[in-house]
């Protein structure tokens, strides 16, 4: 082992040798857990207060506390600050300094509370922070969305299965039912929000404290709901880190679907629609190269998410109550997983709203691969037909169709007619594209009317937020 430290630990008391300078380094999570420092000390802030309104400080204390804490923040926003790994921790960085400025008076802030329940604070008010941010950009991108949907109501496109040409869909509906994907999305992040949203403050390291804190004072000088019921819980709890992360790996497996839906259209084998220069790249060989790398990218980040997830279930999985050093691998994949989503949040909220469909593409290839055939057979049905008999007929219509090379809808009716009596002149209206997504005008349906209204109530439940 490298050789030991003489530096003194704050919890130094028992220990009869210093800790070895690699134990010290391996140890340390003040490289990453300082991102909690505001977190952290407004946390300290609101335990000082309660302290004071206990008779645990006075009032001279409290304020103390409070100039001090305040220049500290000065300090890491100016970036004066200096962060020190053998001080371990954000928690203990901070602790330190205020001693440094105010003397005996900083020793005294950690009464009544542990390491255990603060970071179990800090975790949750820093988690709840980027949910609220996150459900700002997903609410952004749902409007970019719904906004293109409403544009695109009469847009043609085709609607796809086992990415074969399947039926005549419009835009607009397509692009809407991304919205409800995300929409889905943002109920799963707000069921988190509220199941988080509980103060572990006063739980201390697994016991709670003899000193008579109002654990219902710090909870709502945090925002919290409520206070956690059980001290044994509060510190080693990590459901809602878990529970966020699932979110995330939801969130991003619907980004990914997306994407791959924007890299497919993109290609001139699909040519549906254009992306913004400013979302691309170009190739450093092939002058002719525009790379739709956002999409891609986003595509790609799934992974990382989904292991991110996986870490954090495998963390916990073995963990006796109460605290272990263990949780100090929670923080690196949260914080991970919570700069991938709002960065794959921000590009996407960007971009959705500017994608340009390119109407008449999109309608050629709605033209190909017999796409009104199912409307042929619902048409049959109406003239008295059972469905399979119908469904034998269209096929058989179709066969000729592949064999000769004409679509459905360029027969004539003397053909069509060979394949069923039942067909008259009127079956065209049904062969056409337009006649074959107006003819879906229920709820959920694929009519421009329909689709308008969706878009509309989409909006709607936004707005209400």
């Amino acid at each position: 082992m490298s050789k030991q430290t003489d530096t003194s630990k704050l919890w130094g008391g028992r220990f009869t040798e210093a800790t070895d300078q690699f134990v010290q380094r391996f140890t340390a999570s003040v490289q990453f857990d300082q991102r909690m420092a505001d977190e952290d000390i407004r946390g300290s802030l609101a335990h000082a207060d309660m302290l004071c309104a206990v008779g645990v400080l006075s009032e001279e204390e409290r304020q103390q506390i409070h100039q001090g804490l305040g220049q500290i923040r000065e300090e890491i926003a100016g970036g004066q600050f200096q962060w020190s790994v053998e001080l371990e921790d954000v928690h203990m960085n901070i602790e330190s300094r205020l001693t440094q400025l105010i003397g005996n008076t900083g020793k005294k802030l950690h009464t009544g509370r542990s390491r255990n329940d603060q970071c179990a604070t800090d975790i949750r008010l820093h988690l709840r922070s980027a949910i609220d941010l996150i459900a700002a950009e997903l609410t952004r991108l749902q409007r970019g969305t719904i906004a293109l949907a409403a544009d695109n109501c009469d847009t043609i496109m085709p609607g796809f299965t086992h990415l074969q040409t399947a039926q005549p869909v419009v835009f607009g509906h397509h692009l809407l039912a991304w919205n409800e994907m995300l929409e889905r999305d943002h109920g799963r992040l707000m069921d988190c929000r509220a199941r988080l949203n509980q103060s572990p403050l006063g739980a201390a390291a697994l016991a709670g404290t003899t000193y008579p804190i109002d654990r219902e004072m710090t909870a709502r000088a945090l925002e919290f709901d409520r206070p956690t019921e059980n001290s044994l819980d509060s510190v080693s709890d990590r459901d809602f880190a878990i529970e966020f992360c699932a979110f995330a790996a939801l969130l991003m497996t619907h980004l990914s679907r997306i994407s791959e839906e924007l890299v497919l259209w993109t290609s001139s084998q699909f040519n549906f629609i254009e992306l913004p220069d400013r979302f691309c790249t170009g190739s450093s060989i092939m002058p002719q190269k525009k790379n739709p790398d956002v999409p891609e990218l986003v595509r790609g980040k799934v992974g990382r998410v989904n292991g991110h997830l996986v870490s954090l279930l495998t963390l916990m999985k073995s963990q006796p109550l109460a605290y272990n050093k263990d949780n100090q691998e929670d923080k690196e994949p949260l914080f991970d997983t919570i700069d991938t989503v709002l960065g794959s949040l921000r590009a996407f909220a960007d971009m959705v709203p500017a994608i340009r469909p390119k109407v008449e593409p999109m309608r050629e290839a709605a033209r190909r691969g017999f796409s009104t055939a199912t409307d042929l057979a619902d048409y049959l049905v109406r003239r008295g037909l059972p469905f399979r008999d119908a469904h034998e007929v269209v096929g058989k219509a179709v066969a000729q169709g592949v064999a000769t090379g004409t679509d459905l809808a360029d027969m004539s009716l003397d053909t069509l007619q060979a394949f069923s009596a039942e067909i008259g002149a009127d079956v065209f209206e049904v062969l056409t594209l337009e006649g074959s997504v107006a003819a879906r005008n229920h709820l959920g349906g694929t009519a421009p009317r329909q689709v308008t209204a969706a878009a509309a109530r989409a909006l709607a439940r936004l707005d209400a937020r």
